[in-house]
């Protein structure tokens, strides 16, 4: 059993120098708008509709990329030449179905320059125009034509007429390899704000919580991770033992990161039920 856990501790220390490089420590993160969950009974005449991209947030503040924490993101200086000073929000994206890549490319400190041609800038809002958001998808389109390059794009944004063809939509995104999709009310000026202004609309509900511990494993899993003591944002400490995979299990989430996990519904102390781990999520809001 010492050998083992002596053998795990060394290829946790190999993974940990192996890892790329991290982002820049974080300095104050941006006001975002962030997103809702879409429940049955919205006024859906009153939002537009877009693809949710998985990627990771990131708002151009005018002279540089930041994550959702703040972290600086380290792009290649072609990548954001001759963009404009003033607020864009987006995704950084390499394509459906590739988050893992777009992470080990966005966030080393040194950018990997044909990497980051697979990368795209997809642009869904401009933080700094008075508007309503109907007036803003014409202006960030408008802004996204001036930049004038293949990498930055701006998400198209569509009308849904009911609820049943939001679902029907919604699986052939599914079915196409999406994530899912976005509801962005068309009335609402930008807010800092979480609430019915932006709704995420997907198969499942996930939310984040931190990692605080690593429990050990038992049976097929001793002498290894078994499961991960988290804590929402709300306060609310759980196990998440389901969804890792065996090299998972081998190099758990660091302590303190930030992880991304699938539930269906939360009891009645506001526990999240059937949780299973997605990803690490390094981009997440400082708490």
């Amino acid at each position: 059993m010492l050998l083992r856990r002596r053998e795990l501790l060394w290829r946790l220390a190999a993974a940990v120098l192996a890892a790329p490089p991290l982002l820049a420590k974080a300095a104050t993160p941006p006001a975002l708008l962030q997103a809702a969950v879409y429940r049955p009974g919205i006024p859906l005449d009153a939002y537009w509709l877009s693809e949710k991209y998985d990627g990771l947030r990131a708002r151009w503040d005018g002279q540089r990329l930041v994550t959702r924490g703040g972290e600086t993101i380290a792009a290649p200086a072609w990548f954001t030449a001759g963009w404009p000073a003033k607020a864009l929000d987006g995704e950084l994206w390499a394509g459906r179905g590739r988050f893992e890549e777009a992470l080990s490319i966005v966030r080393r400190l040194k950018p990997d320059e044909a990497a980051w041609r697979g990368i795209r800038f997809m642009v869904f809002d401009l933080p700094g125009h008075p508007g309503a958001f109907s007036e803003r998808i014409a202006a960030y389109h408008g802004v996204v034509q001036q930049i004038d390059q293949a990498w930055v794009q701006a998400v198209k944004q569509e009308r849904v007429a009911s609820h049943a063809a939001l679902m029907a939509r919604l699986d052939r995104m599914v079915k196409d390899g999406g994530e899912g999709l976005m509801l962005h009310r068309g009335d609402a000026p930008y807010r800092a704000v979480r609430d019915d202004t932006l709704l995420k609309v997907k198969t499942h509900e996930d939310a984040e919580a931190r990692v605080l511990a690593h429990l050990p494993g038992k049976g097929r899993h001793e002498g290894r991770m078994g499961a991960l003591l988290v804590e929402t944002p709300e306060g609310v400490r759980f196990r998440l033992g389901t969804g890792f995979t065996d090299a998972q299990r081998e190099h758990p989430p660091a302590l303190g990161e930030w992880v991304t996990y699938r539930f269906r519904g939360v009891s009645a102390a506001g526990v999240p039920r059937f949780a299973s781990f997605m990803r690490v999520r390094p981009d997440a809001p400082a708490r």
